[in-house]
């Protein structure tokens, strides 16, 4: 993994997470960190700065959970990005 990406996606995670400290781990969803919108806000985040085209069966809150999650998910998505 990248530590640039980390930092990347760990940094606009970290704006929108309310009362917890944030680890590459934690699950934002399943502990109410954020709200429901920010799933939304998150994808649209996601491709606009990584250039991915999330598709519907992309949307499953398994590539979104942590931060680690949406690094692997963007990780995978340019390893199959045609070149």
């Amino acid at each position: 993994m990248s530590d640039d990406l980390i930092k990347t996606v760990r940094g606009f995670i970290a704006q929108h997470v309310r009362d917890t400290e944030l680890t590459d781990d934690h699950d934002i969803f399943a502990t109410g960190s954020v709200s429901s919108l920010f799933a939304v806000q998150l994808v649209m985040w996601v491709e606009r700065t990584f250039g991915i085209s999330v598709q519907p069966a992309d949307l499953d809150i398994e590539n979104f959970r942590t931060v680690n999650d949406v690094v692997r998910f963007v990780e995978d998505r340019r390893t199959a990005a045609p070149v």
